[in-house]
């Protein structure tokens, strides 16, 4: 029997992002303690997301919501990371703030080290599709829309991640937008 990759391709890509999501689970975390929430967007998901983007790239005046938003349509799955509020209790004053009480009083302000978990598990799961060579982007752009949409509401900060497999990578060689 035959297998052609074209057949396959779809299931191999949400195997690629169901590993990425277990890289960035067991990703290394401040004090040992989890703050992150992971989830994959596929199929009408991802159109959705799609449109959202495209909303907020008027209401925001962002062009690249726009670019990113064309994007996106072409990930077989979006691997989205996103990490919570949760102070790490070391009053180390990297947020700005003398100590971890003075920042509570500005919830949606994370701790330092929340963005530092989320930049270390975001770097596993881009890793892991490195290693599957499959294409991936680092997108900002995707959180913002993932945010508004009212998904991960525990998230501060929320990075998507879209994966594709094709001759040529489709998230490089893009124009350079405000």
């Amino acid at each position: 029997m035959i297998i052609r990759e074209e057949l396959i391709r779809d299931k191999g890509l949400r195997n690629v992002a169901v590993g990425m999501m277990l890289a960035a689970r067991t990703a290394p975390k401040a004090k040992g303690v989890d703050v992150l929430q992971v989830a994959m967007f596929e199929g009408d998901d991802i159109r959705h997301l799609s449109g959202r983007m495209k909303e907020l790239a008027v209401k925001l005046d962002k062009s690249f919501f726009l670019r990113d938003a064309e994007n996106i349509l072409q990930a077989g799955a979006v691997v989205l990371v996103g990490a919570k509020v949760k102070p790490a209790g070391l009053n180390c004053g990297y947020c700005g703030f003398a100590t971890c009480a003075s920042k509570a009083e500005l919830r949606d302000v994370p701790c330092s080290f929340n963005s530092i978990d989320l930049g270390i598990a975001v770097g596993s799961a881009v890793s892991f599709a490195a290693d599957a060579r499959v294409d991936s982007r680092v997108m900002y752009s995707v959180g913002e829309a993932v945010k508004s949409m009212g998904v991960m509401k525990e998230c501060s900060q929320i990075i998507g991640i879209p994966i594709s497999c094709s001759g040529k990578n489709p998230f490089f060689d893009r124009a350079a937008m405000k």
